[in-house]
């Protein structure tokens, strides 16, 4: 069990660091790759759609918390009743 902690902590960490660094790729760059200068209303455009695609994957971390959770209980009171 504590392998999966262990991992589900790994790439919670990867999953939070990429989507900053993408927001902040994002944020700052004046010019998109079509040469369309980047205005705050498109920056933040372009930011909610990044989020909308980083939900998937964190819906999946979020199961994977709850299983985790789930499972470390029903092991900690298994070893109680032993």
């Amino acid at each position: 069990m504590k392998v999966s902690w262990v991992l589900w902590w790994i790439l919670t960490i990867i999953e939070v660091g990429a989507f900053l660094t993408f927001s902040i790729f994002l944020w700052f760059r004046e010019v998109d790759a079509t040469g369309a200068v980047q205005t705050t209303e498109l920056k933040w455009f372009s930011i909610g759609i990044m989020a909308t695609l980083f939900i998937i994957p964190f819906l999946t971390q979020l199961v994977w918390l709850i299983v985790n959770i789930i499972t470390s209980k029903k092991l900690k009171s298994q070893n109680q009743n032993v």
